[in-house]
Parts: structure tokens; sequence; C-alpha cells
């Protein structure tokens, strides 16, 4: 079965593991990623968690991807970067800015190598401006979108989701294809950066995009439950046993007669007996009268009732959810799969779904410089005597 990305080569110089899932993304839909090491860097690298029996960040991180160590404090290091950067279609880093200029890395210097390369940097804040060179930490990115003061409960600190290093992998792998479709229209390479600060930005566009529309103090702070507008659209009841039910019912009166059923109320109740008295004047007696009724039941209970009755309201799971959700497994979003020496394993699989050139999982991570002689061997043609000689002196692993 073909991939969507079959040829493309892609050279990995990304340290951290959000960049490093982008061009994951890259490698799952075919693409030939070759993970580049800087050995003075990666000697010291560490498993993400010693208990566990396998790397879980970088089977995620690194899988369907070709590793090569190379030394590039080395000039013979330097030189075989330049070869491999002739033969590749994208060239991916998350280095500072100062560093890739200093290595003659930056998107100038790799035109002179090929002229149609597709340079993308992973930054923190972007190509431009008096912060471009801040540290691409994705928590400093995320201090400055808005969101977090206005997550919490009202007078509780602000809270970190960590969910735009996220968004930015999957800005990382868009942008390269997007760049991949013009180069075959035009045959023009160019330079793509997708920053936290963007991720993060992008990951709020609700209400980024409502505040640029409307602006005011509405949106500048948290809303605590009991002010919510609608007693039955994007609020959260407790149940019995501590967990949490999230009611998603905009349209009150389309959902009212099922609801009202389901939590044992009258459906033409004076009080509630139109969208105007639910979301109006009587919004607060509703909301306790429906606080009331979800602590009566524990949360399964709830789920059962809501899913019989095809009602827009769910149970907040926690982790354990999704990796036993047999519709995740159904549709590839978490894989099964047995590992040599670990034995069956559940990992991440792929949030795209492709009819005819669907994501895979051909490789494990790769160990440090597990692919350096195959590389060099195959796409730079090297003899079996230069790349021991390499070996020896230092330059590859």
């Amino acid at each position: 079965m073909s991939k969507a990305l079959d040829n493309v080569v892609v050279l990995d110089l990304t340290t951290e593991f959000w960049s490093s899932i982008g061009t994951a993304l890259l490698a799952d839909f075919g693409a030939t990623v070759i993970k580049i090491e800087n050995l003075p860097d990666a000697h010291g690298r560490q498993p993400n968690d010693p208990s566990v029996p396998w790397d879980y960040q970088a089977e995620l991180a690194q899988r369907n991807k070709l590793g090569l160590a190379l030394n590039l404090d080395d000039d013979a290091g330097r030189a075989i970067l330049r070869e491999l950067i002739r033969k590749a279609d994208v060239f991916v880093t998350d280095w500072p800015r100062v560093r890739i200029e200093q290595r003659q890395l930056d998107y100038a210097s790799l035109c002179a190598l090929k002229p149609d390369i597709i340079f993308a940097h992973a930054s923190g804040f972007g190509p431009k401006g008096p912060d471009r060179d801040l540290p691409a930490l994705d928590e400093l990115a995320a201090a400055r979108t808005g969101m977090m003061p206005i997550m919490p409960q009202p007078g509780q600190p602000p809270v970190y989701a960590g969910a735009g290093q996220m968004y930015t992998a999957v800005m990382i792998a868009f942008g390269v294809s997007l760049a991949l479709h013009h180069r075959q229209a035009t045959g023009e390479g160019q330079e793509v950066d997708v920053s936290l600060f963007a991720g993060n930005i992008y990951g709020a566009s609700l209400d980024v995009q409502a505040f640029l529309a409307m602006g005011g103090e509405r949106f500048l702070h948290p809303v605590a439950r009991m002010d919510a507008g609608n007693p039955m659209s994007g609020i959260l009841y407790p149940s019995q046993d501590g967990r949490w039910v999230c009611v998603t019912m905009p349209d009150t009166d389309r959902w009212w007669p099922g609801f009202s059923a389901m939590m044992g109320l009258d459906q033409n109740d004076p009080r509630f007996n139109s969208h105007e008295k639910r979301c109006g004047e009587n919004r607060l007696e509703l909301i306790r009268v429906l606080e009331d009724k979800f602590r009566q039941q524990p949360a399964e209970h709830w789920k059962r009732e809501l899913t019989q009755r095809q009602l827009s309201a769910d149970v907040i799971e926690e982790f354990d959810y999704p990796a036993n959700d047999p519709q995740a497994l159904r549709n590839r979003y978490i894989l099964e799969l047995d590992r040599p020496g670990v034995g069956r394993i559940k990992t991440l699989g792929f949030p795209i779904f492709m009819s005819e050139t669907p994501g895979r999982l051909s490789r494990t991570a790769p160990c440090l410089g597990q692919h350096s002689a195959e590389i060099l061997h195959e796409l730079l043609g090297y003899s079996e005597d230069r790349i021991g000689e390499l070996a020896a002196g230092g330059v590859i692993v």
C-alpha cells in the first residue's frame, strides 16, 4: 500500500518532545525521517522513566524514524550533514536561531546546498520581533495567550493545560505538508516557522477570536459554575461519587422534554417551561435543582441514562477511559502491539484517518545511531571501509 509522503526525505535535527512529534507525524504517513542526534548532545540522553521498561516518550516522538548519530563538532560530521541536505526535501530543527546561524544551518545556507529545500524551524515566539530568540518553552508561550487565568474557578491560580505544544507539533507537520504541496506545483522551497506562541494562540482560537471581535472584561476573568448563562450548556454538575457530568444542550427547548424526564422533573413545571425562564429569571434556581438531582446518583448511572436517551451530555473521564475504549482502538487512536522484550503494550495511534494511505507504525524508536551505517551507505553511497573509519574516529555511532 502506498503512503501519502512516499519519497519525501526529512532531516530531523530536533531535540524537544513537541517538535519531534511534528516530524513523527510526517514519518507516520510515509516520509523517510532521519533523526540526527548530535553526538556531543546525544551521549547524555536519558530514558523518560527508569521504572518503565520502555521509553514511552521516545516511542511516540521518534517512532518510524531512522537514527543517525553524528558529531557535528567534527569537520567530517558537518560534511556528512551537508551531503545529506543535498539529498533531502525537508530540514526541521528546533535549535536556537543563534546556534543555527553559527553552524550555517539557516535557510540561506541550506539553499546554497539545495535550492528547493524546505526549512522548518520550531521556535518559541516566531521568526520576527524582539522576542524571537526567547527560549522555546511551552509554559512561557501559554502564559501569554490569556487562557491560563480564565481556566480555573474564580479565586484559584491560573492553569497550565500543556496542550499548546501539541497544537504546535501538528502545525509543524501541516506547515511542511503545505510547503511540499507548493514546491510540487512551483518547484520553490521556502522557510516555515512554527512557534509555541502561535500554537497556544491557535489552541485558544474561539476565545481569542471572540475577544478580538468584542473585547471587554467578560473575556478576561474566570467564570464560576453558578454564573453560567445557560444551566443546560457548558456547565458541570457533580455526581454522587464525586465525578463530574458535562451538560451541553444550548437549545434548551429542543432538549428539555427528554432531559427533564431523566432528571425526574415535571416537563411543564411553570418555573422552567420555556427557554427564557430556564436561562433568565429562574436560571439560578434551575442550576440548584439540577445540582441537587445530579448529586443523588453516581456517574455511571448518569452515563447510562444519557446514552439511552441520546442526550447531549457525558461524564468527564480520566486517562483510563481512552486507554480502554473500544472506539479508540477501533479507529486506531490507540494501538496495541507486541514489543520485543516487553510484551503487549498500548501506544498512541494516528489522529488522521486516510482510506488509501493510512498511517502506519513500521519502526520503533531507533537506538542511538541505529541506522547510521545504513543511511551513509544507501543514501550517500559510502563504502563499508569509510563507514568503519568514521565510526572509529567518533564521527558517527
